[in-house]
């Protein structure tokens, strides 16, 4: 992890069409980072991502996706599969990434820098599953992480005093 990295603003990554953007370009929004899988037993939690990110979003706040095969082997797709996927079966409109690793040696550097920022359950730091979730604030800075199993709509509260802050 390179010194002095202060937010998520410093990383970039490719969505799945292939475009590389950079966290900048979300500057000043609340964001919901999620390592996500379509063919995980968390994936019905698609839905719960996009309903925070129709509810949200004109007041500032945005949805990362970052599928990873990682875990069982649940994001088996092309980057085509993966987006045609999410779009007809959960209509997913926020912004989906290229196909990436969380945890390990090439694990993607926001993961390292996310996992440093806010290491979870007993600071051990790793991803344990698909569907785990870091809130970054307007600054960029990582401020919560929660496991795969905490369901979307229940994360409404702490993303309301971020959008409120």
């Amino acid at each position: 992890m390179p010194d002095g990295i202060q937010n998520v603003y410093d990383f970039s990554a490719p969505l799945l069409d292939g475009v590389p953007v950079g966290l900048s370009a979300f500057r000043g929004r609340v964001l919901l980072i999620v390592n996500t899988a379509s063919k995980c037993g968390f994936t019905p939690q698609y839905e719960g991502l996009e309903a925070l990110y129709r509810k949200y979003k004109d007041a500032g706040f945005t949805v990362l996706g970052f599928p990873c095969n990682q875990f069982g082997g649940q994001e088996p797709g092309s980057a085509s599969e993966i987006g045609n996927f999410c779009e007809s079966r959960y209509a997913v409109s926020f912004p989906v990434f290229g196909k990436i690793d969380v945890n390990g040696p090439a694990a993607h550097p926001l993961y390292q820098f996310l996992k440093q920022a806010q290491p979870g359950l007993l600071g051990i730091g790793r991803i344990p599953w698909n569907f785990a979730k870091f809130l970054v604030d307007r600054e960029g800075k990582p401020v919560a992480r929660f496991a795969p199993r905490k369901s979307p709509a229940s994360l409404a509260p702490e993303i309301e005093k971020l959008l409120n802050a």
